[in-house]
């Protein structure tokens, strides 16, 4: 990391289930290339949609690709991607991760909850090493990308990420058009760097809805703070998602609405923001 935030110092010497834990998390990272963390400093701003819509994005463009759901307080991704009810199954090699659609790689806390209205009371401690364990005892083999799906916020988990896995390439921001949002998720891209990820780009999600009834564009939550956010901090900013009322219909059935309706402009402007990720992430290098 390029912090080296939350490392042992020279000559500390960490207990032995500690040391092959974190040799079980670089040998598992040094078969993918690219790893992608999707954060936001609040909820509702549809992060966990835009991050299985990059991940399936990804699948489209033929990378292989794993998703990540670290936000067990909310892990959503299963049921978007219509594979929610899966069981793991422990082999030689470690946990084997669902396969969702396009072959993508998904481990979430969801499918290890016993029933749906399960609440997850985990303090801090719990949830790192939650988080170590998905890395480390998951074979997520050869991956191109690694999207990872993390909570609202900047607590433990996100701490954890930035301390425990090496080569991160850096944090992709969701936000809303509303000034709140731009307040809270600038805190994010603040506490990114401090913790040495490196901000890739913002994406606004919901920035406007066209209403076929009348033909006028509506900008329901405000206008334009993606755009200010990424310029404040000077990053890049990725794109805007319009509001479609097919994307929450989509995500309570449990089908892609990438895959489902391809010729949205929704769909249209991800691919757009997936291609302009892999652009920044592959053309800059990764690590930070």
């Amino acid at each position: 990391m390029g912090s080296g935030a939350g490392r042992p110092k020279v000559g500390v010497r960490l207990p032995p289930a500690v040391e092959e834990r974190l040799r079980a998390v670089r040998e598992r990272m040094e078969r993918i290339k690219h790893k992608v963390v999707v954060m936001s400093g609040k909820g509702g701003v549809g992060k966990s949609f835009i991050a299985s819509s990059l991940a399936l994005a990804l699948a489209s463009l033929n990378y292989r690709v794993g998703l990540m759901d670290v936000d067990f307080h909310g892990p959503s991704a299963p049921k978007m991607l219509g594979i929610r009810g899966r069981r793991l199954v422990a082999t030689g090699g470690g946990i084997e991760p669902a396969v969702g659609p396009l072959g993508i790689l998904v481990m979430s806390l969801d499918f290890l909850l016993p029933e749906d209205d399960t609440p997850v009371i985990w303090r801090g401690p719990i949830k790192s090493t939650a988080i170590t364990q998905f890395v480390s005892d998951v074979n997520w083999g050869e991956l191109d990308y690694l999207v990872i799906d993390m909570p609202p916020g900047t607590g433990d988990e996100a701490i954890t990420v930035a301390q425990q896995l090496p080569q991160v390439d850096g944090a992709v921001f969701v936000t809303i058009p509303s000034e709140v949002s731009l307040m809270v998720v600038g805190r994010t891209i603040v506490f990114a760097r401090k913790v040495g990820i490196r901000p890739l780009g913002v994406i606004e999600n919901m920035s406007e809805f066209y209403c076929p009834d009348t033909g006028r564009t509506y900008r329901i939550f405000g206008r334009g703070s993606g755009r200010l956010i990424a310029e404040k901090y000077g990053i890049e900013f990725l794109g805007e998602i319009p509001l479609d009322p097919r994307i929450a219909e989509s995500n309570d059935r449990g089908e892609p609405f990438i895959l489902k309706y391809p010729d949205s402009e929704a769909s249209k402007r991800i691919f757009k923001v997936t291609e302009k990720l892999v652009a920044i992430v592959e053309g800059q290098g990764g690590g930070k």
